[in-house]
């Protein structure tokens, strides 16, 4: 495996699965033209633009090319970056006919012509030793940050301490915390937060 610290954007499901036999990392679907009114994740990638950067990896139709002018929109250009496949005419085997241009995706592209786009772009691409645990949402439960009656206060005060908008969702912060820290930094942090819940007790029954 090889493992980039910035996060990669793709335009869907498949892209991902792609993927996944090559890179060690976050990478984020659009959802194709669904992104355009999806203002989570807009907000989502705004947000890993500015904490890990962005690389664009979208199809080379006129399509992908939308798509990644809307990103590059969005971000303002802050910290994205993109990387492009070459124009490679075909038909993915999943699919019954070719696309309308004729060209193939990222689902369809080889895995040496990927790791040269994304080498091309930027993306610090070394081999690294396997990854530890990610952050589940298991995990949130057991921290009391979903599921519990104070459970809104928690998320917002982790929220706070990291520097992240207030309005992220419960799954776009679990991708945004895998993309910047560790299980362990997380139970760390978790550690730290419920520390600073218990001062201000501690100090009334003073």
């Amino acid at each position: 495996m090889i493992r980039t610290d910035k996060t990669i954007v793709v335009e869907g499901k498949y892209d991902i699965i792609k993927l996944s036999a090559l890179i060690d990392g976050v990478v984020i679907p659009t959802g194709g033209f669904s992104i355009f009114k999806d203002k989570e994740k807009q907000e989502l990638l705004r947000t890993l633009a500015e904490k890990t950067g962005l690389i664009i990896l979208t199809d080379s139709d006129n399509a992908g090319f939308r798509i990644r002018r809307f990103i590059h929109n969005i971000c303002k250009g802050k910290n994205v970056t993109d990387a492009y496949i070459p124009d490679v005419y075909g038909k993915e085997k999943r699919k019954d006919h070719p696309s309308k241009e004729g060209k193939l995706g990222v689902e369809g592209i080889s895995v040496e012509i990927l790791t040269q786009a994304l080498t091309l772009a930027g993306a610090s691409c070394t081999v690294q030793k396997e990854r530890g645990r990610p952050i589940t949402k298991l995990d949130f439960f057991e921290a009391g940050l979903s599921g519990g009656a104070n459970s809104r206060e928690k998320r917002a005060a982790l929220l706070q301490r990291l520097n992240l908008p207030e309005h992220l969702t419960t799954n776009s912060l679990i991708t945004i915390l895998n993309a910047l820290i560790s299980y362990e930094e997380f139970e760390k942090l978790m550690g730290e937060l419920s520390d600073s819940e218990r001062e201000p007790q501690d100090l009334q029954e003073k």
